[in-house]
């Protein structure tokens, strides 16, 4: 048995003769030594100055030993934190030196400088003095790029990170032709944003001044994304900087977004619209090389970062349409603020999705405009971390902090997150550390808050001027090429400043192309067939009751899983669960894909639903609705993470993906969907009023008071109903399984899509009255309002009660119980939009009521 080892390297009072054993020990046997210490001898082989047939540290002093010890360490050291002395700050505020990283913290002095080392840097020559190793380390991380990826515990990512990085030194390969075309997409971005200023004094516009890198770099991560083919790319973004992307990466009409400044401009003919910084986008880009990309820009609410797990929903949808099953043809890209990527706590929740089977889009490239300042919140009073990006770190994702007033830092770094993301399939985080020249907005006053801040940004010239002189300097431009790429860009947004208000009515960028062709926006009661034939019904609970003959259902499954044949092929009352689990299969056999997410989805909360079987010996799933017929459509069910908010993104960015599948979230409880209110606020009631995008995301909220206290008792049906105006969305609280079962089905047999809003039951889910029969799903139409049947004399009725969910089987019970035969109970299942003209004929069949 080995003696313990110490729990983490350390450089000082090493053995040498303990050090050389124990590299000996892990070369022999890698597993043979502490953890901490495979970490060690895997991020770098121990470095000794030897000849060229020299394999071990063996004849060395043992002062050498510990000298080449201590150099190495001072390399690992260089790549875990040189970024926390990496020249990233564009306002230069000192950053101080850490002291781990001066020679005497490695019992080095200078003395040592002339001697020696061989090292472990890639690509890095050797042996070489101490002084240039240092020279080149400062040079590799402590340049423009502060890099941070020593807390990836996969060791072939560090190493492959460390083949890109440590090669360049901080001295980037950039080639004439990309110099000149990052000094244009500069200037096409300073050019802009002054052109607003002047043009458009005073208002709103969240200009990206400061941070105007974010254009190449996002051109240049386009470019990129296509030499490794992606197709597509979804990108979602808050307001800071959006009408330059807009302009300058998706070439939406210059003319177009002048228009929006005009006081004469209308956004939607019928009322509704949103501020221009709000609004998305859809375009083809075209890289130098000739390939294209699908690119889309989502719209975003105030809310800053709520867009995040939106985006990824909507990637996952095109990624499944594409048969994109590598997750590498379609590509997310967030913007995030450095305040919001540190305070959100949906960053956080989107993040965690990263690599969930239900949810990952095979890795986001994110971009953080970093102003180092919130509103007026300085970052000291932001967080805890020592940077906004820390956050990142729970999912290991590299990350990259950079010099905005480095271009070509910057267009390296958005290149290398691009192929990073491209080979490993996850997050990577580039962080801009740039300024906001003016105020939160333009007529807001910084130097209110941060005088100290805002004296020396007023002094800065812009990244433009800076790179242009730079590039005049190496002889790449001349000052007559400048001028007239100056002059060309004025001459464009001038002859569309003209057009622009000359245009008297605008409207969003028409929506329901492409996937969502043929799709209605106007919403009707006209009924749809939602029937199944008896005949299919059958063959579909066989097949739901059909499992390999080795898979080892649990027995009180079993009995489920038969009495859901049973019910249907002997036509007994069926309940909640058989019906839902009939909708399903009906829809997947027609070719309608369905899925369902939620915490607890698989299963169901109430243990009602069962819809992935676990096989008790193994362990192993089976799920009948992905085996009924080898033709069918894709279902997909997952259990999702202990989210509302970035779950219900994620599903309703899926359903604008994906408006041919059944999207479905549903509640652990109808009341936790109070922690997804930003989504349903901002998205789901209101996109089509903003933005002209539809939905047909279906939420299931289990509702009603079953004892159990204030809490787990309401899915806050008045919430929804506040939200509805204009037929923007539909709330139900239904009675019967077979009104699940049309419902369901009538959301995806219309030719129009708006949110579905179900108060699903507790208790009737077992409920001995609330029952259906085959016939009830072979024939009929969802009914929005149901009659009293129970009542034989409508002359006798005097009084009319409407109710809805299980307080109709309450009433019925004190009615039967009273013998009360003057009574009515009508059900409102759809609660909105209200089906007044059928609630007028239902009326009318009770002459004598008097209440």
């Amino acid at each position: 048995m080995t003696d313990p080892v110490p729990q983490r390297p350390a450089v000082n009072a090493w053995s040498a003769e303990f050090l050389e054993s124990l590299y000996q020990q892990w070369k022999n046997d890698a597993n043979s030594v502490d953890e901490n210490w495979r970490s060690f001898f895997q991020g770098f082989d121990l470095g000794v100055s030897r000849s060229a047939d020299d394999t071990t540290t063996s004849g060395l002093s043992d002062e050498l030993q510990e000298k080449f010890a201590r150099v190495s360490s001072l390399v690992y050291h260089y790549r875990d934190i040189g970024h926390l002395h990496a020249k990233i700050d564009p306002l230069n505020v000192p950053r101080p030196r850490p002291q781990i990283l001066e020679l005497g913290a490695f019992e080095l002095d200078e003395s040592d400088l002339d001697l020696s080392f061989r090292t472990t840097i890639t690509g890095y020559p050797g042996p070489a003095p101490l002084r240039d190793i240092i020279d080149y380390l400062e040079r590799t991380y402590c340049s423009s790029i502060g890099f941070e990826y020593i807390h990836i515990q996969n060791t072939p990512e560090r190493r492959w990170l460390q083949s890109r990085i440590e090669p360049a030194a901080g001295k980037f390969v950039i080639s004439k032709a990309e110099k000149i075309q990052i000094l244009n997409k500069l200037r096409q971005a300073e050019v802009f944003e002054n052109f607003l200023h002047t043009r458009y004094v005073g208002q709103k516009r969240f200009s990206l001044e400061g941070a105007e890198t974010v254009i190449p770099m996002l051109w240049e991560s386009l470019e990129e994304a296509a030499e490794q083919n992606v197709e597509e790319v979804v990108v979602g973004m808050a307001h800071r900087g959006r009408l330059n992307v807009l302009a300058n990466i998706l070439q939406k009409g210059f003319d177009d977004i002048f228009a929006e400044f005009e006081d004469n401009y209308e956004d939607m003919p019928q009322g509704g619209g949103d501020v221009k910084y709000h609004k998305g986008y859809s375009s083809h880009f075209y890289t130098n090389k000739g390939k294209e990309l699908y690119l889309t820009l989502a719209a975003n609410p105030s809310h800053l970062e709520a867009v995040d797990p939106v985006v990824e929903g909507r990637c996952r949808a095109k990624q499944r349409l594409r048969g994109d099953t590598e997750r590498t043809r379609v590509m997310p890209v967030l913007l995030h603020g450095d305040a919001a990527f540190s305070g959100q706590g949906i960053v956080a929740e989107t993040l965690q999705m990263t690599k969930l089977r239900g949810y990952t889009t095979g890795g986001t490239l994110h971009i953080i405009v970093n102003n180092q300042i919130g509103f007026t919140t300085d970052p000291q009073d932001a967080r805890s971390s020592v940077y906004c990006t820390d956050v990142a770190k729970m999912v290991q994702a590299p990350i990259f902090h950079v010099n905005a007033e480095d271009p070509e830092a910057c267009a390296w770094a958005a290149k290398l997150a691009v192929e990073y993301r491209q080979t490993f399939g996850k997050d990577v985080v580039i962080d801009l550390w740039c300024y906001r020249r003016y105020g939160h907005n333009e007529s807001d006053e910084p130097a209110f808050t941060q005088p100290r801040m805002y004296k020396t940004i007023s002094g800065k010239r812009s990244i433009s001027t800076l790179y242009t002189e730079q590039l005049l300097n190496e002889g790449v431009i001349s000052k007559d090429e400048v001028d007239q790429m100056s002059k060309d860009l004025e001459e464009v947004l001038d002859a569309a400043h003209t057009h622009g208000k000359e245009t008297r009515a605008r409207a969003n960028q028409a929506g329901f192309k492409q996937i969502w062709e043929g799709i209605s926006k106007k919403f009707s009661f006209e009924p749809v067939d939602t029937t199944v034939s008896e005949k299919q019904l059958r063959h579909l609970a066989e097949r739901l009751a059909t499992v390999p003959g080795d898979f080892n259902v649990h027995r009180k499954l079993r009995k489920l899983v038969d009495l859901r044949k049973t019910v249907v092929l002997e036509d007994k009352p069926l309940d909640w669960g058989t019906a839902e689990a009939l909708c399903f299969a009906g829809l997947l056999t027609e070719g309608v894909s369905v899925r369902l997410s939620g915490q607890d989805s698989c299963r169901g909360t109430f243990s009602h639903r069962h819809a992935t079987l676990h096989d008790t010996e193994t362990g192993a799933q089976y799920i009948p609705l992905k085996n009924l017929e080898p033709e069918q459509a894709t279902f997909c069910i997952y259990d999702s993470l202990l989210s509302e908010a970035s779950v219900v993104g994620f599903e309703y960015g899926y359903s604008l993906g994906d408006p041919a599948m059944l999207i479905m979230w549903e509640a652990q409880f109808g009341d936790f969907a109070n922690g997804a209110q930003v989504i349903f606020d901002q998205f789901l009631s209101s996109a089509e009023a903003k933005w002209d995008r539809s939905s047909g995301l279906v939420l299931l909220l289990p509702h009603g008071y079953e004892g159990q206290g204030p809490e787990h008792s309401s899915g806050r049906v008045e919430r929804f109903l506040q939200l509805c105006a204009e037929e923007n969305m539909q709330v139900a609280n239904l009675t019967t399984p077979a009104q699940f079962f049309h419902i369901l089905r009538r959301q995806m047999k219309r030719n129009f899509r708006k949110p579905l809003v179900i108060m699903t039951p507790k208790s009737l889910l077992r409920h001995p009255k609330a029952i259906s029969r085959v016939a009830d799903l072979t024939s009929g139409v969802f009914q929005e309002i149901i009659d009293d049947h129970m009542v034989e004399d409508h002359e006798a009725v005097r009084r009319v009660l409407f109710c809805t969910g299980k307080v109709y089987y309450d009433l019925m019970a004190q009615r039967e119980e009273a013998g009360n035969g003057t009574v009515a109970l009508i059900r409102v299942e759809q609660i909105y939009p209200l089906h007044s003209e059928r609630l007028q004929e239902i009326l009318a069949t009770y002459p004598n009521a008097e209440e």
